[in-house]
């Protein structure tokens, strides 16, 4: 089937991804190479970053409660230290791809996130919220975790935006840093990149959408 649509997550794919924040403050830390993401991997669908990206909990209880998550695991430290690390830097280059598949194709974005710092991409700084806010604008849609009570890789949140695109999933490319957010949309029949950096994700886009970026 033709391509109809293209499908992006946000945080690692259009913006830095938060794990080489997250990376620096395990450094800083004296923490165990990829910690966070190993308290994150714990219990994945009912630990306190899953309850807290479907708005289950709020700031303030993750904060708590992912802190007893990292104690049982050895370490300390608080969920609000996270928060802090999750805005990332917007790539120009997936910003321009994005527009350019805009002009060919119907464009969606479905990201995992939580009610935190400002806007859907959770910016630290109103600057940063600005730039967010503009790409944001150049979706056909967005759908937040945060607000439909439904988090990747669950399949429902991409067949969500495959009916509010209007699109079958087997005529959609989408491109996420999670191999486990990319396997369901595989599994629905989309064309699934994992993006390990910006050059590779643009080649691979390019090769499927048939542009050049």
């Amino acid at each position: 089937m033709a391509i109809e649509a293209v499908i992006w997550d946000f945080g690692g794919v259009i913006t830095s991804s938060p794990f080489e924040a997250f990376n620096r403050f395990e450094r800083e830390r004296g923490l165990p190479h990829n910690f966070v993401r190993t308290v994150n991997a714990t219990n994945p669908d009912d630990n306190a970053w899953a309850k807290f990206e479907r708005s289950e909990i709020d700031a303030a209880n993750f904060d708590t409660l992912f802190a007893d998550e990292a104690h049982a695991l050895g370490q300390s430290v608080r969920g609000a230290e996270i928060l802090a690390l999750l805005s990332g830097d917007v790539r120009p280059g997936m910003v321009a791809a994005l527009k350019a598949c805009k002009a060919q194709f119907r464009v969606g974005c479905i990201t995992n996130n939580v009610h935190t710092g400002k806007g859907a991409g959770m910016a630290a700084t109103s600057e940063k919220a600005a730039q967010v806010a503009e790409v944001m604008s150049l979706f056909d849609a967005v759908i937040e975790s945060s607000k439909v009570g439904v988090r990747k890789p669950d399949p429902r949140i991409y067949q969500m935006m495959c009916e509010t695109l209007g699109v079958h999933p087997s005529a959609c490319v989408y491109l996420d840093d999670l191999g486990i957010n990319c396997k369901p949309a595989a599994g629905l029949g989309m064309q699934a990149i994992k993006v390990s950096g910006e050059a590779q994700a643009l080649a691979a886009l390019s090769a499927i959408v048939g542009l050049s970026f």
